[in-house]
């Protein structure tokens, strides 16, 4: 099974990063910039970005994106130089992105959850000339002796006395953009730095524009199609699913601030949106609202969900409530610049518990601890290949060294490939719990809890032990404050093994701690349960 029933562009295999070789498509832009730019000319008078009242058409977001790195030129920045940005979900995210990518300039987008500490870190990490920030964040920017290396801090808002976004969208716009290589790095993205300091991934051009061409052939996006970004720009996902997406097929960005299920639907239904990615957890809130049938959603047709399972109650009713949404599965990281696996809507039914096939152009295969591949249907690493994976972390060779090989990168997911190509996603290689030699794989307990009326969700977390290593527990999050966790526990034992029981289970009423790109934090879970037995 593959894409080959679908009309795709056609590929070929060329020479990247060096001797990586790679399927891309053939006929592509060259750089993130010439992609806004046909946008521009392709739609100029449709609509680019909504966001709140204000409206911006493609001719007028080329127009602002180039007259902004003018006056970052005026700045003294240079191809090459990074930029840094700290700003959240408004149209000046998506400018200053444009405006880096026509001057050249690396875009270093920082998380706006990130404290001063991890700020000032990634600001010398990556050497950054100049940020671009909001004044509600100006707290978290560290002073001229920690950073010497920033040269120019812009803030967002127009204010007397200090470098501004106004000030340089008033020059004159640049005529002609950079001259950079497919190769070359537009993007650093921090990852989550789980164990030791973030890495700054080193998105290029080329990833960038072949996700981009991804999502619109797989989703079949196009100049129509108004996609509403509720997670954060500044991660991979909003950046690539919703931002560049868009810029691709020439489709209007609508912006949300920040998610809450009720703003969502209400501008959801106003701005006819058609497309969006979320996680699970997302999509339920927005089906407890009371008032979720007086919205008018029809236009919605494209549902992308990822992190984490859907459940089957959640899809059944969205089937019900928005008959023409497609739901599509997706499954993708930081590495390779969103997606790695989609699932075709009309395969969802047959295979919900997969994340769908590669990505056209994308290699999977699961592999064991010696580098070798498994047998389909066995359980190893997922290492992924393909036009969307980065080529290594920004000065950072041995991490680089450890996390590829031969151009694959080494996921960290535990998963396995059916003989029909069908991914699955089981745990994370350090999340997964050992039971006295029992392997337990928190997404089948996850996936299996999802199912009862009473369980918002869940997260699968191990709980130690002095006997067997560790045993099963879970964090569940219940609307309902009498749950029965004997009577839930004996629903689980009827549909799982029992050493997959969860042993012990805390119950909260508040959402799960998750990371700006929705994915769970369990590692706070974890220590939240042993500061609990200590």
């Amino acid at each position: 099974m593959d894409w080959s029933n679908m009309s795709l562009p056609a590929m070929r295999i060329e020479a990247h990063f060096g001797d990586r070789l790679i399927p891309v498509f053939e006929a592509r832009p060259r750089s993130l910039w010439e992609m806004v730019e046909a946008a521009g000319r392709r739609n100029p008078d449709g609509e680019a970005i909504v966001c709140g009242e204000e409206r911006l058409s493609w001719r007028e977001t080329v127009r602002r994106a180039a007259a902004i790195a003018a006056g970052l030129e005026s700045l003294g920045l240079r191809p090459g130089d990074r930029l840094a940005v700290l700003i959240g979900n408004r149209t000046e995210f998506v400018l200053t992105l444009y405006a880096a990518a026509q001057l050249g300039l690396i875009a270093v987008l920082l998380s706006t959850r990130l404290q001063r500490p991890e700020v000032a870190y990634m600001l010398t990490d990556c050497g950054a000339a100049a940020i671009v920030y909001e004044t509600a964040l100006a707290d978290r920017l560290p002073d001229l002796a920690e950073v010497p290396d920033l040269r120019h801090r812009i803030v967002v808002e127009d204010r007397a006395g200090t470098p501004s976004l106004p000030q340089l969208a008033a020059h004159p716009p640049r005529a002609a953009a950079a001259a950079v290589a497919e190769d070359d790095t537009a993007l650093i993205m921090y990852t989550s730095g789980t164990t030791g300091r973030p890495k700054g991934a080193m998105l290029s051009h080329g990833n960038i524009i072949h996700s981009s061409m991804i999502y619109e052939a797989c989703m079949e996006l196009t100049a129509a199609d108004r996609s509403i970004a509720a997670v954060p720009l500044g991660h991979v996902t909003g950046t690539v699913a919703n931002v560049t997406a868009m810029a691709r097929c020439a489709g209007t960005l609508i912006i949300v601030a920040e998610f809450k299920a009720a703003d969502y639907l209400r501008i959801a239904a106003r701005e006819r949106a058609t497309q969006t990615i979320m996680v699970p957890a997302m999509y339920n809130l927005c089906l407890l609202q009371a008032d979720f049938d007086n919205f008018d959603l029809s236009s919605w047709r494209i549902g992308g969900f990822g992190g984490a399972p859907m459940p089957v109650a959640t899809i059944e009713k969205l089937a019900q409530k928005i008959p023409g949404l497609k739901l599509i599965n997706a499954y993708g990281a930081t590495e390779t610049t969103s997606p790695s696996t989609i699932m075709p809507p009309a395969l969802m039914a047959a295979h919900i518990d997969s994340v769908g096939l590669p990505c056209p152009g994308a290699t999977i295969v699961a592999m064991d601890d010696e580098g070798r591949e498994v047998p389909r249907g066995e359980v190893g690493e997922l290492w992924i290949h393909g036009g969307s994976v980065i080529k290594g972390y920004w000065n950072k060779p041995e991490a680089t060294a450890e996390s590829f090989t031969g151009g694959f990168w080494h996921s960290g997911d535990l998963g396995s490939i059916d003989a029909d190509g069908f991914v699955r996603v089981f745990d994370r290689k350090k999340d997964m719990i050992n039971r006295g030699g029992h392997k337990i794989y928190s997404a089948e307990v996850e996936s299996v809890l999802a199912g009862h009326d009473d369980v918002m969700e869940s997260a699968i977390i191990a709980k130690p032990c002095p006997v067997l290593g560790e045993r099963v527990h879970a964090v569940i999050v219940s609307r309902n404050p009498a749950l029965d966790v004997a009577a839930l526990r004996a629903w689980c034992a009827a549909r799982l093994s029992d050493y997959k029981v969860p042993e012990t289970v805390t119950v909260s009423r508040d959402p799960l701690p998750r990371n700006a790109n929705g994915k769970v934090l369990k590692k706070q879970l974890r220590e939240a349960l042993l500061r609990e037995l200590a």
